[in-house]
C-alpha cells in the first residue's frame, strides 16, 4: 500500500478497490478546469466516472487541494473544481509547490501519471495527451507529457495526440524515448477529433487483454515507463480532419498574433476550437473521453484479473 508520510487523500471507494485488488482507472482534472466550460465540465466528468463504474472498475480523478494530492474526487470537491477558474495548471514541474503552498492545482497527463504511480494505479484515461507544438524548433515547446511516458509506469488511453499539434514531430520524440505508441484496432494514429491523422501507427493491438499483457511484459523485463494507447474517437462522433483543419489553423493564427505561449496555448486554442467549430470539437471531445474511459477499464480489468 502506499507509504503513510505521502501527501495523498483516497476516497474510501478508491481505498476500498485498491486494497482488494479490483481495478482502478485514473482521470486527469485539466480537461475539467482547462478544457471545457462550466457546467459541461462537471457533467462530462461524472459521466466518465459512470462509465468506468458501469464497465466493472472505480474512477479515480485527481487534483491536488488544501496540500493533498486527492485521488479519487467525492462529489462536493468535484462539484468545487469545476467551478475554481484559477485552479493551477499543474505538470511535474507545478506539482509539489503547489502542494506546498496548498492552492488548488489541476493535474495534466504527465502529473496525473505521477500521482497514479504513487497511489498504485496502473492505467489512466484523458481525452488527447500533449506533445510537440508547432514551432518547437523556435519556440522548444514540448509538453512534459512525452517524457513523463517514458519514466513512469503507466498506461495511457487518449485519443491520440491534440490535432493543434505538430504530429509527426510527437511521434518522433515519443519513438526517440521509447514509448510504445498502440493504436486499437486500426493501423493509423488517431488526430483527437478525427480518427485518421494521414500517419501509420507504430503499434497496433485490437483488445485491452493484449495491451494488458504487455503492460506486464514491460514491467517482468525492466523497462521504465509507460504505454500510450491511442484510441480512436468513435465514428458517429468524429470531426475529419478536413473539417476541423480549417479551425485549428485560425485559432493557431490567432494565438500567435495574440502573443499566447506556453501553458496558455491549449486552453485558448481549444476554447477558440470550440467556437469556431459552433461547439462541435466539445461533443466529440466528451465522445472520445467516455470512449477513452470505457477501454482503459477494460485493461483495468486484464491486469487486476492477471495480478490473482
Amino acid at each position: 500500500m502506499t507509504n503513510p508520510s505521502l501527501p495523498l487523500a483516497l476516497s474510501a471507494e478508491v481505498r476500498a478497490a485498491l486494497e482488494a485488488g479490483k481495478p482502478v482507472v485514473a482521470l486527469e482534472s485539466t480537461i475539467i478546469t482547462h478544457g471545457m466550460p462550466y457546467p459541461q465540465n462537471l457533467e462530462a466528468a461524472r459521466a466518465v466516472e459512470a462509465e468506468i463504474r458501469a464497465a466493472g472498475a472505480t474512477p479515480a480523478t485527481i487534483a491536488v487541494m488544501g496540500g493533498q494530492i486527492l485521488v479519487g474526487l467525492e462529489d462536493a470537491a468535484l462539484d468545487a473544481l469545476a467551478q475554481t477558474p484559477d485552479a493551477l495548471k499543474l505538470s511535474r514541474a507545478d506539482l509539489a509547490a503547489c502542494l506546498a503552498s496548498g492552492r488548488t492545482g489541476a493535474t495534466t497527463v504527465a502529473a496525473t501519471m505521477v500521482c497514479a504511480q504513487l497511489a498504485g494505479i496502473e492505467v489512466f484515461a484523458t481525452g488527447g495527451i500533449g506533445g510537440v507544438h508547432r514551432g518547437a524548433e523556435l519556440s522548444f515547446d514540448i509538453s512534459a507529457d512525452l517524457r513523463e511516458l517514458a519514466h513512469t509506469r503507466v498506461t495511457v488511453v487518449a485519443a491520440g495526440a491534440k490535432a493543434i499539434l505538430d504530429l509527426p514531430k510527437t511521434l518522433e520524440v515519443l519513438e526517440t524515448l521509447g514509448v510504445p505508441v498502440i493504436a486499437m484496432g486500426q493501423d493509423e494514429f488517431p488526430a483527437f477529433w478525427s480518427r485518421a491523422s494521414g500517419l501509420p501507427a507504430p503499434l497496433r493491438m485490437d483488445s485491452a487483454a493484449e495491451i494488458a499483457a504487455a503492460h506486464r511484459m514491460r514491467g517482468l523485463i525492466g523497462l521504465p515507463g509507460g504505454q500510450l494507447v491511442a484510441n480512436p474517437v468513435p465514428a458517429a462522433d468524429e470531426i475529419p480532419l478536413a473539417e476541423i483543419m480549417p479551425a485549428v489553423e485560425v485559432a493557431l493564427a490567432e494565438a500567435a498574433a495574440q502573443g499566447i505561449a506556453a501553458k496558455a496555448v491549449t486552453p485558448f486554442l481549444l476554447d477558440r476550437i470550440f467556437a469556431l467549430t459552433d461547439g462541435r470539437s466539445l461533443t466529440a471531445n466528451i465522445a472520445l473521453v467516455r470512449n477513452n474511459a470505457r477501454l482503459a477499464a477494460a485493461i483495468a480489468i486484464e491486469l487486476a484479473s492477471a495480478a490473482k
